[in-house]
């Protein structure tokens, strides 16, 4: 038997290359199928590993629907309905072709995984599994815009101490917050309440500030690729008037004391200077000329008195 000859080198480095490719596309597209994100309230189709020929029909087949391995969701056998869970009734349907599970309305609790499991029928009524596969459903739950409330606790003329929270409420999953002062991140003290691990979250984050002048913060909620976000400008509550230094207390002495002495002069100048000046000038009025005659007179010496008195 003729052997056949051996592909070159790079023949079979561009098939490896090519059969490597096709099992990463493959990959690629079973790891997307696994995965479906809807919304509370919404319909969403969960899709199955397998589609019925058209040369068939479902009751050629059994089809089981489960949540988390364990609890049955719906169940086909030979074309009917053999089972359905009470929390999934009234809202959940089979395609009866690609066997895809559409849930509608969805709920928080519908969150997890699931596995679609098909098995073919034979003649002989024994069943071969066709295929068993996981898939994920993500669903989100919207939070409310969050609430920014800032509260002093001390204020002065420098600073304001503010305890500011930012809250929201009811949205799934767990979230994180994160937030900007003035554009530049900063990290929020959070803490999360819920019920349980598929219950509503509210959240909460608390920082505490001293303010020198006004900023602006901001807050944001990330939950399972949405963001809701809001901000707040804290304003400075107390600005101080510098008041003007009073002199100090030698200067006002000075002052007085100045003062003092200057309001004395002038009282002891209005009382004392007159009586000076008249007592050198001579009468008014009437006897001007009697006193000035009396001035015009010469003195009298004492010695000519003596000798008038001795004659």
């Amino acid at each position: 038997m003729a052997c056949l000859p051996a592909a070159p080198p790079a023949l079979r480095r561009w098939l490896g290359l090519g059969l490597f490719v096709l099992l990463c596309l493959s990959l690629g597209y079973a790891l997307e199928k696994k995965v479906v994100k809807s919304k509370v309230g919404e319909k969403v189709g969960l899709p199955c590993c397998h589609e019925i020929p058209s040369s068939e029909s479902l009751h050629n087949y059994r089809v089981y629907w489960q949540k988390n391995t364990t609890e049955v969701v719906l169940a086909y056998a030979e074309g009917k309905m053999i089972s359905k869970h009470d929390r999934y009734e009234n809202r959940t349907e089979m395609d009866t072709k690609n066997l895809t599970l559409w849930i509608s309305p969805v709920e928080i609790l519908d969150n997890g995984p699931y596995q679609c499991v098909v098995q073919h029928l034979t003649y002989l009524q024994n069943s071969v599994v066709v295929c068993d596969e996981p898939v994920t459903l993500f669903v989100t739950a919207d939070f409310s815009k969050p609430n920014i409330t800032a509260e002093v606790s001390a204020d002065s003329c420098e600073s304001t101490e503010m305890v500011v929270k930012c809250s929201s409420y009811g949205g799934f999953p767990k979230p994180k917050i994160s937030g900007a002062l003035n554009n530049v991140s900063m990290v929020w003290n959070a803490s999360w309440v819920s019920e349980s691990s598929l219950s509503p979250y509210n959240v909460t984050g608390q920082l505490r500030l001293n303010v020198t002048k006004d900023v602006s913060i901001a807050c944001s909620v990330e939950y399972n690729g949405f963001t809701k976000s809001t901000s707040l400008l804290l304003k400075k509550t107390n600005y101080c008037v510098v008041p003007t230094v009073p002199p100090s207390h030698n200067v006002i002495t000075a002052s007085s004391i100045i003062i003092i002495i200057f309001l004395l002069a002038i009282t002891l100048a209005a009382r004392y200077l007159p009586r000076h000046v008249c007592s050198h000038c001579c009468k008014p009025q009437d006897s001007v000329e009697e006193g000035v005659k009396e001035c015009m007179k010469p003195p009298v010496s004492s010695k000519v008195t003596s000798e008038t008195s001795s004659v």
